[in-house]
């Protein structure tokens, strides 16, 4: 081994000498044979790097494929900026906006124009996508002093980005150079367009769908899945940053600086409130017409779902409904039926974990007017137990509340009517972009939330948190998205200022994960995303709020 200069990468085990100023690319060419995968990034020292990094000091190298998630994100961003290049060199003047994940793709845009993309403009695209890629184009990496690169984005005419960058406390910007085009993104590219080969362009909803590769088959193009209630909540929340003006963290930031920060909280306290509103009166209407006896709460994780029953339960009795809550846990079967993972763990996030029959048998006697005896589960004996007085009717006014994973599953309620239900999905649709082309995904909202919480009230660590989402989002993936669809209403948790208020309390959790374990990959992209920020206080946030529940300070009782 050379003692002067080595790598040591992790997917085969051993180090391998260099001499120095090689990049990974040029390693990766040497070893691919033994790595059975083709690679488009890296991770450099537990933090993820182009295959254009050089190699100057001795360095611990995992090479990763677009499967993985950070090879997911590197081939997406190349995807928009060679979408970018294709928009550019067809229709000059245009703007691109990528405004935000769903079905199955990236929504795209021509910003500040309200007609619709014609069929003919997105083949056209398309097209000249599939030349660009043929082409194999290098994606430059280039770092210059901030103010320079504002200079050459103002030139460029993407103001977003010189609103963003204008003030930045950093010294020195990274940005990304396409032949004659500039991009900047907050993380790595492909070492070249050819990479890219799966993809498609299709016309959807006026705009276009930009689709990246199948996970099941990645030499395919994604396949696109309908999701017409979920668009259209993305819609009701764009439609409204654009009411306040407020439709990027450039924007935000503006705000926070100009000290109008306190009015967007309050607007948009207001908006959740109204929608809480309209969808208690709509349960209303239809309780007062003999249906919506049981009101289903389901969402994924730290989407803010035991607030949003609590606030709508406030809700219902103003419309002189009463409600009944039922935690769907104690119908957990006993422990000996619970299903297993992959890792042969007890997996409560299944629907099996639940004892259906015994479940649809209550509900179905409880709307009937029947006296039920409820259960409860001892998570330490790992049994359903019946204590004595517990026992539930619903009277003329009261109505089933029910929250947990698996409420817009059919299975769940198989045996209860449809007219009798009401099922409210819940989720953090982040509208808020870093900049036209940079969205924030809805993931990395929830992730936050969810580290941020889990610090203050379970005393897990940011590591701990970031090692068990990938977990977390297979369950997601199987139990609760294939379902949202089947929603009667969808609310929005996200509130347009609050990165910059869970900014002062991630943070400070983010930099304790050492530099020594794959999770701190995620909390360095994470604290880089944090960095667009203005930071905010909490001062003005009512204890009502849906985001006291990750912060601490609500009104209500967890």
């Amino acid at each position: 081994m050379n003692d002067e200069l080595s790598i040591f990468c992790t997917n085969t085990n051993e180090y391998i000498d260099v001499t120095g100023g090689e990049t990974l690319q040029e390693v990766y060419d040497v070893i691919k044979p033994r790595l059975g995968i083709d690679a488009i990034c890296a991770r450099v020292n537990n933090k993820t790097e182009d295959l254009r990094f050089p190699i100057y000091n001795n360095r611990q190298v995992e090479f990763l494929d677009m499967k993985s998630p950070s090879g997911q994100r590197v081939y997406t961003r190349s995807l928009c900026m060679i979408l970018y290049k294709a928009i550019t060199d067809l229709y000059p003047g245009k703007r691109l906006i990528i405004e935000h994940t769903v079905s199955g793709g990236m929504f795209c845009n021509f910003k500040h124009e309200h007609g619709t993309i014609s069929a003919e403009v997105v083949k056209a695209l398309k097209k000249r996508m599939r030349e660009i890629v043929d082409a194999n184009i290098t994606f430059k990496r280039q770092e210059r002093l901030t103010r320079d690169v504002v200079e050459m984005f103002k030139k460029q005419g993407l103001n977003d980005k010189v609103r963003l960058l204008s003030k930045s406390r950093d010294l020195y910007t990274v940005y990304y150079k396409l032949d004659n085009l500039i991009d900047s993104y907050y993380g790595p590219l492909a070492p070249s367009t050819g990479y890219i080969k799966a993809f498609d362009l299709v016309p959807y909803k006026g705009g276009m769908l930009l689709l990246g590769f199948n996970k099941a088959d990645p030499t395919q193009p994604a396949k696109m899945v309908e999701q017409k209630k979920l668009f259209k909540a993305f819609e009701d929340y764009e439609a409204f940053n654009c009411v306040i003006n407020v439709a990027d963290v450039g924007e935000l930031n503006e705000a926070i600086r100009s000290h109008q920060a306190g009015m967007l909280i309050n607007v948009a306290e207001a908006l959740h409130a109204k929608m809480f509103s309209k969808i208690a009166d709509e349960i209303a209407r239809r309780f007062k017409k003999g249906g919506a006896r049981v009101v289903l709460i389901a969402g994924p994780s730290s989407s803010g779902k035991t607030t949003s029953s609590k606030r709508l339960a406030i809700q219902l009795i103003t419309n002189y409904i009463r409600p009944k809550v039922i935690s769907l846990d104690n119908y957990f079967v006993d422990r000996s039926r619970t299903p297993r993972d992959e890792n042969g763990d007890y997996d409560y996030e299944s629907l099996y974990s639940l004892d259906l029959d015994q479940f649809n048998q209550d509900i179905t006697d409880l709307i009937a007017g029947k006296e039920v005896k409820m259960p409860t589960y001892n998570f330490e004996t790992g049994h359903r137990e019946y204590k004595e007085g517990n026992v539930m009717r619903l009277e003329e006014d009261n109505i089933l509340l029910m929250e947990g994973i698996h409420g817009l599953n059919p299975e769940l309620t198989k045996l209860i009517p449809d007219d009798k239900k009401f099922r409210v999905y819940v989720s953090a649709l982040t509208t808020l972009n870093i900049d036209d082309h940079n969205w924030i995904p809805t993931t990395d909202n929830r992730l936050l939330r969810r580290i941020v919480r889990d610090y203050k009230y379970r005393g897990a660590s940011a590591q701990d948190t970031i090692a068990r989402w990938p977990s977390v989002r297979r369950g997601e993936e199987k139990w609760i998205f294939p379902y949202q669809e089947n929603a009667d209403a969808m609310f929005n948790s996200s509130l347009l200022f609050e990165l910059a208020v869970m900014k002062n309390y991630a943070e400070p959790i983010l930099r304790q994960v050492p530099v020594n374990v794959p999770e701190y990959d995620e909390a360095t992209r994470l604290l880089r995303f944090l960095s667009y920020f203005e930071p905010l206080g909490e001062r003005d946030i009512p204890s009502s709020s849906l985001l006291r529940e990750f912060l601490g300070g609500s009104s209500f009782h967890y």
